[in-house]
């Protein structure tokens, strides 16, 4: 073989690898539900419906301490430290007896890999996840940011039941990585009505970085972080059984904090200056 004749191959062949590595998320045209701001009409859940926005780990675009390559992959669900892990979102509700899943999406919208739904088995509560790829972050967090404030409203399906997301949900949470550790908000959020929604956001000390921003979107802090921690689904799943029966914030912490202790091999009280409620 002559050598432009090599040439050629492995230049074909480069630029396949590269467009492999850059090719764009796929959307499932059927799941997708995006809604604009403005362009929906809101409406009132009969249930009550929990949103968990998931920012998957990401060794290459996040400011972390590596995990491990499957772990840390921000393109792989499946595997990911925040998702199909042991105490990943997905499955730690997955294999809760408290839960049971009613559907689950592949790309159902921009920047989102996988979205989960649950029902809660004793109660009137929906719990929708979703997986936002790792190197969307900041995409992540100014969703959070207009759910909370009521910005962003989302129409999906679950079974034969309509449920409004976003900013029609009862509570919104963030789980992952603290983005605003690394980057600033390019716009600040701003309270659209007077719905109350609860926030919780289990981040390495999200109170801090989150807090201002916050305070703007008039949402509750219900549970939110003072340090480093390892923001891991068992602290959601504890401290929404106690949502769902109406506890106060405070007893709601103690749930977090214990299931926190219980996981990290700490103490009560450590765990519970570490996981704080309010302002």
């Amino acid at each position: 073989m002559s050598n432009k004749r090599i040439f050629a191959v492995v230049f074909l062949a480069s630029i396949l690898c590269l467009c492999g590595c850059t090719q764009a998320q796929k959307i499932d045209p059927a799941a997708q539900t995006e809604t604009k701001p403005g362009t929906i009409a809101k409406i009132k859940n009969e249930a009550r419906v929990i949103h968990v926005l998931v920012a998957l780990c990401d060794n290459e675009t996040q400011g972390i301490v590596p995990v491990s390559a499957s772990l840390g992959n921000g393109e792989d669900p499946q595997k990911n430290l925040y998702w199909g892990a042991a105490f990943g979102v997905k499955t730690f509700f997955g294999k809760s007896a408290s839960w049971t899943k009613v559907s689950e999406t592949n790309n159902p919208k921009e920047n989102v890999l996988q979205r989960i739904i649950f029902k809660h088995k004793r109660q009137n509560v929906y719990l929708v996840a979703d997986a936002y790829r790792g190197i969307k972050m900041k995409e992540t967090i100014d969703d959070f940011f207009a759910a909370v404030s009521g910005q962003k409203l989302e129409n999906i399906t679950a079974g034969d039941v309509t449920l409004q997301i976003a900013g029609s949900s009862n509570l919104i949470a963030f789980v992952g990585h603290n983005g605003l550790m690394d980057f600033d908000l390019k716009t600040e959020p701003e309270k659209k009505d007077d719905d109350k929604r609860d926030a919780i956001i289990l981040a390495c000390a999200s109170r801090n970085y989150f807090a201002k921003h916050l305070k703007k979107t008039g949402a509750n802090p219900l549970l939110w972080t003072s340090n480093l921690m390892a923001p891991e689904a068992y602290i959601l799943h504890d401290a929404l059984e106690g949502w769902i029966n109406n506890e106060t914030a405070q007893q709601i912490q103690i749930r977090a904090a214990a299931a926190y202790a219980k996981y990290q091999k700490i103490g009560q009280k450590s765990a519970q200056n570490l996981i704080v409620t309010g302002w």
